[in-house]
């Protein structure tokens, strides 16, 4: 029906959702008329959210003081939204720190194992908190923020890659019971974490990072809309039955999903995995 929102009366909890691209997606979301939780460590940034977009959208939201390293924060957060509105319908893991960035032997280990556990360890919190009751409603939609790093950022790219491979493996748990899992690769987009990146690599004497950093945070960054925008799809009924897939928002054609989703999942194209050789 011409007009009708998206994500009408469904309840989310976005993790991250203060500032940057939680942010952006839950304006997204209450622009599809979701019922919105915010979590993140920052009270002050998630109230002022919270509030614009209550002032400009009248959308129902709450705020989550939760640091999702911490098992029983992240547990509180899925208990109080799904007290608050009843069930879990989307989880957006999006809560995310940069690495230090320099070559991996120079880096601090505390630090490193510190993005592992903002990326890693807080997205399995979220997924194991929130499954349970999403299997009790019957259905859900779970989506991993991905990404990329690369040479000299090591801790965020081992965290990315593994959110990736759990994000298709929890897709085959999964399978039947209603709840699809799948992962944004955002692209480069200009937030308060690319301008740290930026400086620490500038620091660090990374010529290359530090020139990626100056592009992204000078205007030549991805789209930060498009990235809540492939956020909206995954979280709708649109995304159908696609589950287990990692999809680029800043690359990939994803308007197109809703007509392809019967032969990307007939496909066996896996999002990790290893070459198979002749012979």
């Amino acid at each position: 029906m011409a007009g009708e929102r998206r994500l009408e009366g469904k309840a989310a909890l976005i993790t991250g959702g203060g500032r940057g691209i939680g942010q952006a997606i839950a304006r997204a979301y209450a622009t599809e008329g979701a019922r919105l939780a915010l979590a993140a460590r920052t009270g002050a940034e998630l109230q002022e959210t919270a509030n614009a977009i209550l002032d400009e959208f009248g959308a129902e939201v709450v705020t989550i003081i939760a640091d999702v390293t911490q098992r029983d924060q992240v547990e509180n957060a899925v208990a109080g939204t799904e007290e608050q509105f009843g069930a879990i319908d989307v989880l957006v893991n999006n809560a995310g720190n940069p690495g230090e960035i320099g070559p991996l032997w120079h880096l601090d280990p505390e630090r490193w194992a510190n993005v592992i556990s903002v990326h890693v360890l807080g997205t399995f919190y979220g997924c194991r908190a929130a499954i349970p009751g999403m299997l009790e409603n019957g259905g859900g939609r779970i989506i991993n923020m991905a990404g990329v790093g690369g040479p000299n950022d090591t801790s965020y790219d081992a965290a990315k890659t593994a959110i990736v491979n759990m994000t298709e493996n929890l897709s085959h748990e999964l399978a039947g019971t209603g709840i699809t899992v799948n992962a944004i690769s955002p692209g480069s987009i200009h937030t308060r974490m690319w301008e740290e990146v930026r400086d620490m690599a500038l620091a660090a004497g990374d010529t290359e990072m530090y020139q990626k950093g100056v592009e992204v945070t000078s205007g030549g960054g991805a789209s930060i809309e498009r990235a809540a925008q492939l956020a909206v799809l995954l979280g709708s009924d649109d995304s159908g039955a696609l589950s287990g897939r990692l999809i680029r928002a800043a690359l990939d054609s994803f308007e197109s999903i809703p007509s392809q989703i019967g032969a990307i999942m007939a496909s066996d194209a896996g999002l990790l995995r290893r070459v198979d050789l002749p012979g």
